[in-house]
């Protein structure tokens, strides 16, 4: 499986907002983006205005950074919300808000999405009672998520709901019992997105 190992916080710096890659840590004074909000590398303190196309590139990067896909990846959800009826931007966002390394981040099960993708991959979420191992599996209106019943998966889950990093979201219902579980309530939408971004720039890009 293709990666972007880049360090995360200069992927921060570069799109100029947070995009809360590292957990809790970004909500502390370690922070990289805090401390050094300029972009990186030797000219970072010196960038210059963006060309109209540097805009463009500039929100579509931002949200493959945010959500942590690749550009075959992304290119795929462009196509299907462009093949949908409806706003293509809206549609996209709302898609790439159903991958269910996501909606584990959401329901607070991981402490970053980066660390919720590896849940998924480690086989520790189930999807109506069924083991699910592919992040970008894309989830639906009513789906249970479910920590495995076995104690590896429940106590280091367990250990990230107990810091409380951040709320549940009211597409999403958690349930904190033994095994810690949520449900889709609703298909999230573009508002639903934590990230300000402008979906019309990205498919101006992607169109071209």
């Amino acid at each position: 499986m293709a990666r972007n190992t880049e360090a995360v916080c200069r992927k921060c710096r570069r799109e100029g907002v947070k995009l809360s890659l590292k957990g809790s840590r970004c909500g502390t004074d370690k922070c990289a983006f805090t401390r050094r909000s300029n972009a990186p590398g030797m000219h970072g303190a010196r960038k210059g205005k963006l060309t109209d196309y540097g805009i463009h590139l500039r929100e579509k990067q931002k949200v493959k950074n945010f959500y942590g896909v690749l550009e075959k990846q992304f290119r795929k959800y462009f196509n299907m919300a462009e093949r949908a009826k409806g706003n293509t931007g809206k549609i996209l966002m709302g898609l790439l808000e159903r991958r269910l390394d996501n909606i584990v981040y959401r329901l607070g099960f991981g402490a970053s999405r980066s660390q919720s993708r590896q849940w998924v991959a480690h086989g520790h979420i189930q999807v109506n009672g069924r083991r699910v191992d592919i992040p970008s599996y894309l989830v639906r209106q009513g789906d249970k998520i479910t920590v495995r019943n076995r104690p590896t998966s429940k106590k280091v889950i367990k250990l990230v709901i107990d810091e409380g990093i951040h709320e549940v979201p009211d597409f999403l219902l958690r349930d904190e019992g033994e095994i810690p579980k949520g449900t889709v309530m609703r298909l999230p939408t573009a508002d639903d997105v934590l990230l300000d971004v402008n979906s019309a720039l990205i498919v101006e890009l992607c169109s071209k």
